[in-house]
């Protein structure tokens, strides 16, 4: 089985990859076949889905990055960490976390993100 460092290094660098057949790669090594992808803006069902996903971002924002911003949290197969999504220019328009779940492999089988801070009381 995988360390989690390396797979979530591996899924951070997928959502830096423009290349889709090294992003496909990356995600292979780190993303359940059957991986499920939320965010309040998107889902993604299926690893192929969320290659597609991370593409359209590479498409419609040139040059933009999806970067994690923190080490993990890890128990009982779950994990959180956070992270930020920095325009070509270098200006960080969102910063979120992500929950997640993984599979009997090591690999990630759902993410689940939000963006902003925690809610306050």
């Amino acid at each position: 089985m995988p360390a989690i460092s390396d797979v979530l290094n591996a899924y951070g660098d997928a959502w830096l990859e423009s290349d889709e057949d090294k992003r496909r790669q990356l995600l292979e090594f780190a993303w359940a076949d059957n991986g499920v992808y939320q965010d309040p803006s998107a889902e993604a069902i299926g690893r192929e889905a969320l290659i597609r996903h991370i593409g359209g971002l590479h498409e419609h924002q040139p040059g933009a990055r999806v970067e994690l911003t923190s080490g993990y949290s890890e128990h009982h197969g779950k994990i959180l960490f956070t992270w930020q999504f920095v325009k070509a220019d270098g200006e960080i328009t969102i910063k979120g976390f992500d929950f997640g779940t993984l599979d009997e492999d090591g690999r990630l089988i759902q993410i689940v993100g939000f963006f902003g801070p925690p809610p306050q009381l």
